[in-house]
């Protein structure tokens, strides 16, 4: 049955338990405003909660640098305060998904403090050290321009530690079998607590080798099979969403040719080309970029998304692809980060062009896979460039037009609220939208509904349809006798496009718009001829809206039951 896999037609939430609401005026987010906000996640239709990390930290790194895997950290609450936050999700029937964050630690952890102590403790060889300063430390860091170097010297146990990330969150040694069996009881702790899976944090680097003499790592697959039986053995059901930004070549190595390792990895590859499609009206990258994606195991899925945490991504653009791309979203220098990407909201790249924002989420709820939404984005929140790297688009969420955007009774939360400028609380927030129906929130509302309805996105099979205009993209999916085809004009001017539905004799003679009162019909020789308006799209299913009558209890016929190839 179709809910057999859950996450293959789920909508994932992205938050932070820190930005989303105050419920004990201290000016931090915490778990107890979270719980008091679930009628509204409930409202939007949301399937899943993707929380970031809340266990106890220093806050260097927005909880990235975790001081204790086996806690909450104590400005958002306790393991009481979680317990009741995951008993109020399942009873309004939404999943959680947390952070696994097990590259590295907080240079606190009390596992670095005893390694770095004693050079006897059994916690040194938890980590990765050198005597001497490596030749290879100032490559392979990830936020170059900021971070100067992948190694730093220890005063206290004389001796270089491997960071890939910040000097403050050295890495752990992932081939340690003592650290690997901590990683799985970590595991355990927060599947006992009621979590329906992880969203594994820079998995290559979690499993490739580390060292002084390692020039080359080498990912060491067999460690996400590991991972994946100690899930299906704790919980049947239980996922790791796995954040892998890798060429589409060893999409397979992640997935396992025989799905026994990752259950979803974010589709890195199609983001980057769904930008570019968006910044210049060019659809033909972005299709290829879906075709070189497309081999995965029938249980596994793509996590689709638009925006998230972190800065957008586009190193694995063509340097003129990338500058596209730049110049469209992120022109000015303080928008962009780290040589590579853009660290702006989609409102604002998209220059708050409501046409463009529905195009663009239009896109991501109809591309192959399980969309996943950001906070703020369903009112098209704003960000603060004011605020340092990844920081300006962490804000936090705006309620109402109260002080604060009614996320906190602080006069000065930690993080600062947006209240300047045409994305400020009192224009943009949640109570405002709620009253207005045609707003984003509603909007949000509607298509999230709808794309709920459309199961053959997250489990059917796909075609791209050709068409001569490159601005037009459309794609059609095939699913136990069921059709679903979706229209976009990537472009700033409307487009008329004549295209056949690409299936047999005369089952796509009739598309039956999901959105709106104008359907299509075919002409004698099968050819629909639509007209779009700029940034316009149509969701379309084939035949009629008696589709559950027709729909089949198993996969691999179309609506004229003929074999579908692969």
């Amino acid at each position: 049955m179709i809910d057999d896999l859950w996450y293959k037609n789920a909508i994932i939430y992205c938050l932070s338990v820190g930005t989303y609401m105050d419920a004990d005026g201290d000016g931090v987010g915490d778990f107890k405003g979270l719980l008091r906000r679930l009628d509204y996640l409930h409202g939007l239709g949301i399937t899943t909660i993707w929380l970031m990390p809340f266990q106890t930290s220093p806050g260097r790194d927005d909880g990235y640098d975790i001081a204790d895997y086996y806690s909450v950290d104590s400005r958002y609450g306790t393991l009481g305060d979680f317990v009741e936050f995951a008993h109020g999700c399942k009873q309004r029937g939404i999943r959680i998904i947390i952070d696994l964050v097990v590259n590295h630690t907080s240079d606190q952890h009390h596992w670095f403090k005893e390694a770095r102590r004693d050079k006897s403790s059994p916690y040194r060889d938890w980590y990765v050290w050198s005597d001497k300063r490596p030749a290879n430390a100032n490559k392979g860091m990830v936020f170059p321009g900021v971070q100067k170097s992948t190694w730093t010297r220890d005063k206290d146990a004389g001796a270089w530690f491997f960071h890939r990330f910040y000097d403050f969150q050295p890495d752990l040694n992932t081939s340690n079998p003592h650290v690997q069996a901590e990683i799985l009881k970590i595991m355990g702790f927060w599947i006992q607590l009621g979590v329906s899976g992880f969203r594994m944090d820079a998995v290559p680097f979690v499993i490739a080798t580390k060292g002084a003499k390692v020039t080359k790592p080498v990912e060491q697959y067999d460690m996400l099979r590991a991972y994946r039986e100690f899930l299906q053995w704790r919980e049947g059901d239980a996922i790791i969403l796995a954040e892998a930004n890798v060429l589409p070549e060893t999409d397979m190595e992640y997935f396992g040719k025989d799905a026994d390792r990752m259950h979803m990895m974010f589709n890195f590859h199609v983001n980057q080309h769904l930008f570019y499609a968006l910044a210049s009206g060019d659809s033909r990258p972005l299709a290829e970029a879906l075709k070189a994606t497309k081999s995965r195991p029938a249980s596994a899925q793509w996590g689709l998304f638009l925006r998230n945490h972190d800065e957008l991504d586009l190193g694995r653009l063509t340097k003129a692809q990338r500058d596209t791309v730049f110049k469209s979203f992120g022109p000015d220098k303080d928008m962009q980060l780290y040589d590579r990407g853009i660290r702006r909201r989609l409102a604002p790249m998209l220059g708050g062009d409501r046409r463009r924002l529905e195009l663009a989420y239009s896109l991501m709820c109809t591309l192959p896979g399980t969309p996943v939404i950001r906070y703020g984005d369903e009112i098209a929140m704003g960000d603060n460039l004011a605020l340092p790297e990844r920081k300006c688009a962490r804000t936090p969420m705006q309620w109402s037009t109260e002080p604060q955007g009614g996320f906190t009774k602080s006069d000065k939360p930690a993080n600062p609220v947006i209240d300047k400028g045409p994305y400020g609380y009192e224009h943009v927030n949640v109570a405002k939208q709620r009253r207005d129906p045609n707003s984003m929130l509603n909007w949000t509302e509607r298509i999230v509904r709808m794309r709920k309805e459309v199961p053959e996105i997250g489990w059917g099979d796909f075609a791209i349809i050709a068409t001569r205009d490159p601005a037009v993209f459309i794609m059609r999916y095939d699913w136990r006798n069921n059709s679903v085809l979706f229209v976009h004009n990537l472009d700033e001017k409307p487009r008329e496009t004549a295209f056949s539905a690409g299936l047999p004799d005369d089952a796509g003679e009739h598309l039956i718009n999901l959105l709106a009162e104008d359907h299509s019909h075919a002409d004698k020789r099968g050819q629909h001829r639509v007209v779009l308006e700029p940034y316009g799209y149509r969701w379309y299913r084939v035949g009629g809206l008696d589709y559950l009558l027709k729909r089949s209890d198993i996969d691999g016929t179309t609506t004229r039951g003929k074999k579908r190839g692969r």
